[in-house]
């Protein structure tokens, strides 16, 4: 549930409430799952599915979005050292010809199956449950990675885990500056576009993409 609070003149702030998932007692174990890479124009999206081993310490984990990149880096070790973790993508031709939604979702579920368990209680950041899960219960969350651990988890997880898939391709698509912004759109990667047209790695449908595909014909 989300309240606002206001500050003077600022605009109010959403303030979400902690999810009490621990209180779940009865629909274990309990994943956490949060995809990445949505928006990006290049790269596959990415998804982590998170169960918490409670022995072991969780309370600082929060959405990966308001961490440094050193401080993602190092709880993505803690996490996969100390938790169970699985992770799951969608290709770049999977998101063309699914479109994004339904690929961040089939990623999510991929990510679940790779824990290969038996069932539990998914937490599903954002307000959509993952179709074909079966063997599972649901809860969407929206803005679940500051609401759940275990969401948060996956969260860092996941972006630590396609950030370096991103840096990692950076040499062989050259001139891009993948290994900078990792395929999000900002203002250097959409003039990298302009200047040499898309590389495989750019997702055609998307648009300042897709109105360049003449310009990298040579490059796909």
């Amino acid at each position: 549930m989300a309240a606002t609070s206001k500050l003077g003149s600022k605009k109010p702030k959403t303030i979400y409430e902690k999810y009490p998932w621990q209180n779940l007692t009865s629909q274990r174990p309990i994943i956490g799952v949060d995809e990445v890479g949505r928006g990006c124009l290049a790269g596959p999206v990415y998804a982590a599915a998170v169960v918490l081993n409670e022995q072991r310490p969780w309370q600082h984990y929060t959405d990966s979005k308001l961490l440094s990149e050193a401080r993602r880096e190092e709880y993505a070790v803690q996490i996969l050292a100390d938790h169970r973790v699985g992770i799951g993508f969608a290709t770049v031709e999977e998101i063309s010809q699914l479109n994004i939604l339904r690929a961040a979702l089939l990623a999510m579920r991929r990510a679940v199956e790779q824990l290969e368990l038996r069932g539990g209680h998914a937490l599903v950041d954002g307000n959509q449950a993952i179709p074909g899960l079966t063997g599972y219960s649901q809860t969407p969350l929206v803005k679940g990675d500051l609401r759940a651990e275990p969401v948060a988890a996956a969260s860092i997880v996941a972006k630590v885990t396609r950030d370096r898939l991103m840096k990692s391709l950076s040499a062989e698509f050259a001139g891009y500056g993948f290994e900078v912004h990792k395929g999000y759109a900002t203002p250097e990667h959409k003039q990298a576009i302009q200047r040499l047209g898309p590389c495989a790695l750019h997702r055609p449908t998307f648009a300042g993409v897709r109105e360049y595909l003449s310009l990298g014909a040579a490059r796909l």
